[in-house]
């Protein structure tokens, strides 16, 4: 199945997340026993006079098997792609119109829902599976199509629900989750003003930044593509980073940076220095456990390539720290990471713009506006360990 390579690194958090490990330590497990299948909740308040279609795609849990959920929670398995890809069975569920609501039900996935509006979304099969939208690509056919998507794990643990610009900012949504006290947790809402500030603030950013919008030829503003997707389509320039990567390789060539990668472990610590150009990280005898060459600004934005991050206690944590550091440019600032303190985030000239402006204009300060914007909990999303219902909230587009 293609994923995109930014949501590997997010699906590697997802995965922690389910089994009870997060970067800040061990999470709390289910009082009572998960359903089967949840409801979800799915509220159309963008304003916006289109139908919208939903889909629930994902992996089934107890099997391993893709596929797709209906409006029962009932799984439908893909059926066998080719090569070229074969079209998908049409997954898609009538959502609501504006002002209203329709209530699905969710089954145990780890997977997406995607939401589109006034047109299907294209999905086909290869033989590996279901391909999803890749819009960076001007002939993906879902370019011009106006839509989003969530990701969710719903397991015996519960749920965790997120609102995910990490591959593209655009149409406008929250998430949440009802426990069992009946107290509701959302996350994903923007400032009044908040999707036309983005857009407006990343025009003004000098560099290239405004080559990520995307519109549609009627004037239809679509999404703003991630900065690592940008490099891919040669909207930001591939060296866009480069200074800011080349002054952190310096500094600790002579000085050390200090990973602390677990909030609830302080004890477990590494340190890190450049040699040679590259950077080694050392544990408290002394040993070398891993080694980082310099990255790239792709690497920087995507948090993969010379920044993978394998799902293990010692290299994955210390490159999702360094990941974080990169992209909020505070490695330069605080030689103890990761930084939390989000008033030290993007203060340098060089940074992931996309992201600082993604941020200033959540109403919670927290975004999924890179793959490991979790490091500190400054990530869009919303875990209960005793789902009631979960909720997928359609805002208006100002």
């Amino acid at each position: 199945m293609f994923v995109s390579r930014k949501l590997l690194a997010l699906a590697f958090t997802a995965l922690l997340c389910a089994a009870g490990v997060t970067a800040t330590g061990p999470t709390a497990t289910a009082e009572a026993a998960v359903p089967a299948t949840i409801p979800l909740k799915f509220t159309n308040n963008s304003g916006r006079s289109e139908p919208v279609y939903i889909y629930n795609l994902g992996t089934e849990l107890s099997t391993g098997r893709q596929g797709w959920a209906d409006a029962s929670g009932t799984f439908h398995p893909w059926p066998a792609g080719g090569n070229p890809p074969t079209p998908a069975p049409d997954a898609s569920i009538a959502g609501p119109a504006s002002g209203r609501s329709v209530t699905i039900r969710m089954p145990k996935f780890s997977g997406r829902i995607y939401f589109s509006y006034g047109q299907k979304l294209v999905f086909k099969l290869t033989t590996g599976g279901l391909v999803q939208p890749a819009v960076q690509n001007p002939s993906d056919p879902n370019r011009n199509i106006l839509f989003n998507w969530s990701e969710y794990t719903l397991n015996d643990s519960g749920l965790w629900i997120n609102s995910t610009q990490v591959d593209m900012f655009s149409a406008p949504y929250a998430v949440g989750v009802q426990a069992a006290d009946g107290t509701v947790k959302n996350t994903g809402h923007l400032k009044p003003g908040g999707y036309n500030g983005f857009y407006n603030a990343l025009r003004g950013q000098p560099g290239g930044w405004a080559n990520l919008i995307q519109t549609r030829a009627d004037g239809t503003v679509l999404r703003a593509l991630a900065p690592g997707h940008g490099i891919e389509a040669g909207a930001l320039p591939a060296n866009i980073m480069d200074d800011y990567i080349n002054r952190v390789w310096n500094k600790y060539t002579t000085s050390t940076l200090t990973v602390t990668p677990f909030a609830s472990q302080p004890g477990i610590k590494y340190y890190g220095r450049v040699s040679g150009g590259v950077m080694n990280f050392t544990n408290g005898s002394g040993t070398v456990v891993t080694s980082f060459q310099k990255p790239d600004s792709d690497s920087v934005f995507g948090c993969y390539k010379r920044l993978d991050a394998p799902n293990d206690q010692v290299r994955g944590p210390i490159s999702r720290t360094l990941c974080a550091g990169f992209n909020r440019s505070t490695l330069l600032t605080n030689p103890n990471q990761p930084d939390t303190g989000s008033a030290n985030f993007y203060q340098d000239v060089v940074t992931n713009h996309y992201a600082r402006k993604i941020h200033a204009q959540m109403a919670d300060g927290k975004a999924y506006a890179f793959a490991f914007d979790d490091v500190g909990a400054h990530e869009s999303l919303v875990h209960d360990g005793n789902p009631q219902t979960a909720y997928v909230t359609l805002d208006p587009f100002n």
